[in-house]
């Protein structure tokens, strides 16, 4: 049986528009890159070719695997934490303000295939993801790191 992926509705569009993208426009790009390779003549030796046709591999793969998550995923609703019985708690699409030793950090919780640490977006599997999973505000999670165990104090939860 196929296990469904939690996503949030920003999240599946991303993966959508990617899709599209990749399949109306990259695509033919990489089938002119084979063709033009192609016109230069002996394919034995033509590294264009075999770069393009490599490429077109690889594109074709990202494509399956894009159209699996999106068909498996499932989007979150509006207030999915009242599901868990526990109005308030940290679930996928929860955006979370934490303080850590003093500083205040806020947080998103998205799915594998959305994060982006960078910009805030922590997967609901990291340790953090996986301690802040469940908990209110006012509770505080302690998460293993190589430097030692950190704590952080749930603030609020949005």
């Amino acid at each position: 049986m196929e296990q469904e992926r939690l996503i949030t509705k920003e999240g599946l569009e991303k993966l959508k528009n990617e899709l599209d993208y990749l399949k109306k426009t990259r695509q033919k790009e990489v089938a002119e890159e084979i063709n033009k390779a192609a016109s230069y003549g002996d394919l034995s030796e033509n590294a264009a070719y075999h770069h393009a046709k490599e490429e077109l591999s690889f594109l074709r793969g990202r494509i399956a695997e894009l159209e699996d998550t999106i068909k498996k995923s499932k989007v979150i609703e509006e207030n999915p934490s009242v599901n868990l019985g526990k109005a308030g708690a940290v679930v996928i699409g929860s955006i979370v303000n934490v303080e850590c030793d003093g500083q205040k950090e806020q947080v998103a919780v998205v799915s594998l295939d959305e994060a982006d640490p960078t910009n805030g977006k922590i997967s609901c599997q990291s340790p953090l993801g996986k301690a802040l999973g469940g908990k209110t505000a006012g509770e505080e999670v302690e998460i293993e790191t190589p430097k030692g165990k950190i704590k952080y104090k749930i603030i609020s939860v949005e």
